[in-house]
């Protein structure tokens, strides 16, 4: 038994905070429970598919090749863009109309070993003019 020495007044009522300490112990661990077990889910994403049709369009070609071909006698060379006839009047603007709709603007240039370089030079220019950024030299053909 404890005296108290002040003054002699009845004392005051104390509350008793452990078992709300309890509680609220037991309560963070329900939540970290709950949470721990909620499978986290990403974003849906609709992946389009692939149509089953024989009407697909082929993908583009994404690597541009000018062919310089032609030999000593033959002025001025023939110039191909992967495997397509185009003329030196016309060059520029079939490059334009290609790389109108790319975001990569990388094209190379293979000339024949006959070919003068003057030529191959003249392409590279042409393809500059055209909006091309990057011009690539190929070894030439046999």
């Amino acid at each position: 038994m404890a005296f108290s020495t002040a003054g002699g007044g009845p004392s005051t009522p104390q509350m008793n905070v452990t078992p709300l300490i309890d509680v609220l112990l037991v309560l963070i661990i329900i939540f970290m429970v709950v949470v721990t077990q909620q499978k986290e889910k990403g974003l849906e994403a609709q992946i389009p598919q692939q149509q089953q049709g024989e009407n697909q369009p082929p993908p583009p070609q994404r690597t541009i090749v000018i062919q310089v071909v032609g030999d000593a006698q033959s002025e001025p060379p023939v110039l191909t863009i992967n495997q397509e006839s185009v003329s030196w009047e016309g060059l520029k603007v079939r490059l334009q109309d290609i790389f109108k709709r790319r975001a990569e603007r990388i094209a190379f240039v293979r000339g024949d070993n006959e070919v003068a370089f003057q030529y191959v030079a003249d392409v590279i220019d042409i393809a500059r003019d055209a909006g091309v950024n990057r011009v690539g030299l190929l070894g030439g053909q046999r």
